[in-house]
């Protein structure tokens, strides 16, 4: 039997409780989901790769399913054909979102028409919540606990104060 692998990538600068929604909804469709914590060099990340790596590989502990956290720094689509998969996972939020997002698969699938992109919709109470936004709350001294797990909170806020908050 083969067993089905799907990609999750992402900056997850931090993981948010969408990010966690989509992992655990996206565990349920293959048998091995590969989270890829990447850099975009357009973002200016709180935390770097490894950081990101711990925090994802901690707040997915428990969750059902064969659940492996690595780091890439390459295209998508080679990232995934190195890890075997087939399925590219993306969560969307918004019309916005499924626009970028209906680019990206089709310059993708034109690279490697071999593995497709499945869409997961955020829970609807998840939707406003993107990690740029939880990280501009925080650094104005706002309370993100709606957004991220608590041990991601402690962290976030802990960067936010040795990088000292704006607006005081």
């Amino acid at each position: 039997m083969t067993t089905r692998t799907g990609v999750y990538p992402g900056t997850f600068d931090p993981i948010t409780l969408g990010h966690m929604d989509i992992i655990r909804r996206g565990a349920k469709l293959v048998d091995r989901l590969v989270i890829g914590v990447t850099t975009n060099p357009s973002k200016n990340p709180m935390f770097s790769v490894e950081e990101r790596m711990a925090m994802v590989r901690r707040e997915v502990e428990g969750i059902a399913g064969e659940i492996h956290v690595v780091s890439f720094d390459s295209l998508l689509m080679d990232f995934a054909e190195r890890e075997g998969a087939s399925i590219i996972v993306r969560g969307l939020r918004a019309v916005a979102d499924f626009e970028y997002e209906y680019q990206m698969a089709g310059m993708n699938q034109a690279l490697n028409n071999r593995i497709e992109t499945v869409f997961l919709m955020a829970d609807v109470a998840l939707q406003p919540i993107a990690s740029r936004l939880v990280k501009e709350i925080a650094m104005f001294g706002g309370d993100i606990r709606k957004f991220v797990t608590p041990a991601v909170k402690d962290e976030v806020m802990a960067r936010v104060d040795a990088l000292g908050r704006k607006g005081s």
